[in-house]
């Protein structure tokens, strides 16, 4: 039996990024040098809300770290490698997000990345624990689904352990939800909102495309299609790349739209955006939602308001695998 929040859901954030406001905030973005660290990197020394900008990753980030300095943006950048500098890569974040790890390729799951990519979240989860246990965390690092109950063990055992900050980063299917309606319907992308819950991949994506903002009609027919390309859009960038990579550049744009908002939530501004986070909104320990965001991490879940039958029905679909998803991270902290 599947329970909900009902009521009016409030948009996940659809606006652009915020070029005019400051902060003083230091980011530690971990897997720096990847394919989505790199224009990630890119996009954080442009924002005015980041002081300082500690990139981090096995190889390479001195070169990185090197290129993006040069950048007349006001983030201080400092480049960190190799295992035995990570504290200090860590050392006074307010925000870590970790894009670390393999992409996909053809024929590959996002499960597929399990051992490799759990291994490498443990690794830098760990040491934020240490290092920066009151530090926002943002996992990116595929499969979502179980990387952030990793993540919630690793701090849970070494006693710092807040749920409300603690975010599986699902922006993307919010991003490619927004415009594959915008394009069906003609509207201004900037205008278009869709709440996408339970989490992040395959089946377990579930756009509300009935609480679509603005309020547009859809034939059962689009209703299906564009659920299912948005749950396999990143099946198609992987096809699409036909070997060399997977979603790097629009998951780089997600991560830092949500990192954005997160910087904006942390100094006043009211914010909401869907993430992966702990959650009794329904059946499962885990699930994504719309949330509103403040400066102690989550606010508010605003739940998944009112389900149309079809989305009520795909949910019931999902469940089974999210929960095992779930099981997954959780029993790889065990053994």
């Amino acid at each position: 039996m599947l329970r909900f929040q009902v009521g009016r859901l409030a948009s996940c954030s659809s606006r652009a990024f915020s070029t005019t406001s400051k902060a003083n905030a230091k980011v530690a973005l971990l897997g720096a040098s990847g394919g989505i660290g790199q224009p990630m990197g890119l996009l954080l020394k442009q924002s005015p809300l980041v002081t300082e900008l500690a990139l981090y990753d096995i190889v390479n980030t001195p070169g990185v770290a090197a290129d993006l300095s040069h950048i007349n943006t006001r983030a201080e950048v400092t480049g960190f490698q190799g295992s035995e500098q990570l504290a200090l890569a860590l050392a006074g974040a307010q925000v870590v997000a970790i894009p670390a790890g393999l992409p996909r390729k053809p024929g590959m799951t996002r499960d597929d990345l399990f051992n490799t990519n759990a291994s490498i979240v443990k690794q830098l989860t760990e040491e934020a624990a240490k290092v920066c246990p009151d530090a926002m965390i943002c996992i990116i690092s595929n499969p979502v689904n179980s990387t952030v109950p990793i993540t919630s063990e690793v701090f849970k055992k070494a006693g710092v352990y807040n749920p409300r900050k603690i975010f599986g980063v699902t922006t993307l299917d919010i991003v490619r939800a927004n415009t594959f309606v915008a394009k069906l319907k003609g509207l201004n992308v900037d205008d278009v909102n869709v709440p996408v819950i339970c989490g992040h991949s395959g089946v377990t994506i579930i756009p509300l495309l009935s609480q679509t903002t603005p309020s547009v009609s859809f034939s059962q027919d689009d209703i299906e299609k564009l659920t299912q390309r948005i749950q396999n859009a990143g099946t198609e960038v992987v096809d699409a790349k036909a070997g060399t990579g997977s979603a790097t550049l629009s998951m780089a744009y997600a991560g830092a739209r949500f990192v954005y908002s997160l910087l904006e939530a942390m100094k006043g501004k009211d914010v909401v955006e869907c993430a992966y986070v702990k959650s009794d909104v329904a059946d499962s320990p885990y699930f994504a939602t719309p949330i509103r965001l403040g400066p102690n991490g989550i606010e508010e879940n605003l739940g998944t308001g009112k389900l149309s039958d079809y989305e009520q029905q795909k949910l019931q679909e999902a469940m089974t695998e999210l929960q095992a998803n779930i099981a997954k991270g959780e029993n790889f902290m065990k053994s």
